[in-house]
This record gives C-alpha cells, sequence and structure tokens, in this order.
C-alpha cells in the first residue's frame, strides 16, 4: 500500500525520444508521476535505490549493464519496486528472462498509449501483466507442461487453504511482506508456507509458478 497518492514512477530506456513520449503519457495522468529517468543500466539501479519509485519502466536493450540484469539487481535490493519491462523483443527468450529475474510484466513497444497506462496500472494493482502479442508464448508453454505431465496426478489437491491463497499472490510477484500485510501474517510465516508451496508443486522459481497458475486458471497471463 502506497504511502503517497501518486504512482511515483521512473523511466529507464537510453532513447531521449522514448522517454520524452513515456513522460508525456505519465504526465498527462492524475495519479502518476515521473520521478526520475535513466539512461543505462547503471544509472537504472542507482536511482532506483536513490529514489525508490514505486515501478519502473525498463528498456531491455540499456547500455553496460543491460535491462533484464539491472532488473535483477533493483528486485534483489528492493523487491517491492515494481518493473514493467518495455522493449522492442517478442522472443520467448527474452520474456522468460525476464520473469525469471523478477520483471512484473512485460509489453512491447508496439502497445498503444492506452495499453501502457492499463499495464502501469495492472502491475500497481499487484497484478502480472502481459503483452497480449506475447501471451501466446506463455500458454504454449502451459500446454507443453500439461502433456509433459500427462496422467500424473496434480499436486494443487495437496495444498493447505492458506497456500492455496498464498498461490496467486506469489505467482504475481508479491513479496514476502506484501503477503504478509495483506494476510496479517508474520513474513516468517509467509517465507515457511511459500518454501512448502514450491515444494509440494515441485517447482524450482517464480516463472514455473506463474505458468501452472495459468494452466489452472488462477491467474491470467494478461489481466
Amino acid at each position: 500500500m502506497r504511502s503517497h497518492d501518486k504512482l511515483r514512477i521512473l523511466l529507464a530506456e537510453d532513447h531521449s525520444v522514448v522517454r520524452s513520449g513515456l513522460r508525456t503519457i505519465i504526465s498527462a495522468e492524475k495519479d502518476m508521476e515521473v520521478v526520475g529517468e535513466a539512461e543505462d543500466g547503471t544509472e537504472a539501479v542507482e536511482k532506483a535505490q536513490e529514489l525508490q519509485p514505486d515501478l519502473i519502466l525498463m528498456d531491455i536493450g540499456l547500455p553496460g549493464v543491460g535491462g533484464l540484469e539491472a532488473t535483477r539487481m533493483i528486485k534483489s535490493a528492493s523487491p517491492a519496486v515494481k518493473i514493467l519491462i518495455l522493449t522492442i523483443h517478442e522472443s520467448e527468450e527474452c520474456l522468460f528472462h525476464a520473469l525469471n529475474v523478477g520483471a512484473d510484466g512485460y509489453l512491447t513497444k508496439a502497445a498503444a498509449e492506452s495499453e501502457v497506462l492499463l499495464a502501469i496500472r495492472s502491475i500497481d494493482r499487484g497484478r502480472c501483466y502481459i503483452d497480449p502479442r506475447m501471451a501466446g508464448l506463455l500458454v504454449s508453454a502451459v500446454m507443453e507442461i500439461s502433456q509433459q505431465r500427462g496422467g500424473q496426478i496434480d499436486p494443487y489437491s495437496g495444498l493447505t487453504d492458506r497456500e492455496k491463497e498464498m498461490l496467486p499472490l506469489i505467482a504475481s510477484g508479491h513479496t514476502n511482506k506484501e503477503i504478509a500485510q495483506a494476510l496479517h501474517l508474520s513474513e516468517h510465516t509467509v517465507h515457511n508456507h511459500r518454501a512448502h508451496l514450491m515444494e509440494k508443486l515441485g517447482i524450482h522459481d517464480r516463472m514455473q509458478l506463474l505458468m501452472y497458475a495459468i494452466r489452472r486458471g488462477i491467474v491470467s497471463p494478461q489481466q
């Protein structure tokens, strides 16, 4: 829950024209503001630490430290900061890598202005937003996993009610602190539930959990 009225956004983009366009779009919204800009990955990490924005619009192709590595570094230091990847790349490899390093959303630069704002607001509400142009890749991966599982029993039934309650929150990228606040639990308790949930499902990272949750119909790849 933010303690301020406006969503504070950092722009990490090396092209000044693109930054200017994003700044114009965001500044026109009453509930958003641009609090800083970065032209390379190192500056993005530094500005994220200095400004503690609510959300970062991150280009993958930043000079120096790339956008994906910058995302990993920022999420490691400040897991509550939301990161929306905004890129020209429409590849499965980039999408999955982005989710693996902790990105909260993935949007291509072919998106309309209204979709950029929709993605920002969806992520701010705790949802994972995947560009509809890319969602098909996730669906295909989910179907492949389902086929590989064959007739195996779905371990979902072995989860406790609390673990089932946490699953969509974890899959959507919420931190232990955010889940603890939402469910009125301690962070230590949430940590333990998260570990048990992943172990029961045989899942080792958030991307796998997200695909599992999509397959189960628990979350949508694009909300």
